[in-house]
């Protein structure tokens, strides 16, 4: 994984992305609503012809119940991370 002018850059996201998406019986439409993320885009980025920002990949893996780490191939397990606590 490389970070560029705020992009990341991974080839892990691009087969993870449609798996996570698929398992969960979800559209590029149903990721737009759920992210914000223009549905282009998403498939730009699921494609690998766009790289996602930090903000993207953050709101991705909230959407795909999974963690950032795991969309970066930093990780195999696609468990998300408990919550931040808040004081």
């Amino acid at each position: 994984m490389r970070k560029m002018n705020g992009r990341i850059e991974s080839p892990c996201h691009l087969s993870r992305l449609k798996e996570l998406r698929k398992a969960r019986g979800y559209s590029q439409v149903k990721i737009q609503m759920l992210t914000g993320i223009d549905q282009s885009d998403y498939s730009k980025i699921e494609s690998g012809k766009r790289n996602m920002s930090f903000e993207q990949c953050r709101r991705l893996a909230k959407a795909l119940e999974t963690s950032m780490d795991y969309l970066a191939g930093l990780t195999d397990d696609p468990a998300p991370y408990p919550p931040a606590g808040r004081k």
